[in-house]
């Protein structure tokens, strides 16, 4: 019964930190950007959910909550979860996404995925092989191999990418505020702020021009009422819907975002 109980705790402080980060990602991440990508959204929030937990059962653990069998079990499902979005799913989605945007691989995609990810594991596999990580203890397909390589590739990845950030990031300041400002360079920054400025006014009155030829058409006023038209708005999208999709993913981040400031001003 104490494990029924500790186990709704967790699951229901899963559902919270879901929830959080769905709204951390839609909010502040990606808040002005139109393009939405559900998949990611969804394992972020996986990932912020079960990252949150564990960090919790540390506390748990330090406070003496929860019983110790619930604790070591929900912690153990929490590790294989990680590492299973951490190895197999975030590499493949990564992988999917990269061969999608090529047209000549565009309908295999989907092998030439599995491929990618099968390269990414040979070698995050091999890169192991000189760590003193193997033990005669635990298999070759055990959570500790897992464990091991991702611990000791991320910390050196992120010994790596710190000492890179520590010297790179003064060094292009540097150079920036080094940097002699002419006339010419303050010309050319208004010639390219006017020029999308220009953009976003030519593609706002595009987008106008379809909304009312939408609702000329009856798009707009003939929506289905309840839940079915709730369910169709959803799954189906209007005639000209498609076109102002293109617009906005024609238009810079930029451009968006300063048409969204100019609409607020």
């Amino acid at each position: 019964m104490s494990f029924l109980i500790d186990s709704s705790i967790m699951i229901t402080s899963q559902i919270l930190f879901f929830g959080f980060g769905w709204l951390f990602f839609m909010r502040q991440l990606f808040k002005d950007y139109e393009v939405r990508q559900y998949v990611v959204q969804v394992i972020f929030s996986v990932t912020f959910a079960f990252s949150c937990t564990m960090f919790e059962l540390i506390i748990f653990e330090i406070l003496g909550v929860l019983n110790s069998s619930s604790r070591y079990f929900h912690w153990k499902m929490n590790l294989c979860v990680i590492l299973l979005i951490l190895v197999f799913m975030v590499p493949f989605y990564i992988g999917y996404f990269i061969v999608s945007n090529i047209q000549l691989l565009h309908k295999q995609r989907l092998l030439f995925s599995c491929l990618l990810w099968l390269t990414f594991m040979y070698f995050f596999w091999k890169l192991g092989d000189p760590f003193p990580i193997l033990s005669p203890k635990h298999g070759i397909l055990s959570i500790e191999q897992l464990i091991s390589r991702v611990g000791v590739i991320g910390v050196t990845l992120m010994a790596l990418l710190s000492g890179f950030g520590a010297v790179n990031c003064p060094y292009t300041y540097m150079s920036y505020f080094l940097r002699n400002v002419t006339d010419t360079d303050i010309l050319a920054l208004e010639r390219r702020l006017l020029q999308t400025m220009d953009m976003i006014i030519s593609k706002k009155k595009r987008m106008a021009v379809t909304r009312r030829t939408m609702f000329q058409r009856g798009d707009v006023q003939n929506k289905p009422s309840g839940l079915w038209g709730m369910l169709k708005s959803v799954t189906a999208s209007a005639p000209g819907s498609e076109s102002i999709l293109c617009l906005l993913d024609s238009t810079p981040p930029l451009c968006i975002r300063g048409g969204i400031k100019s609409n607020g001003e």
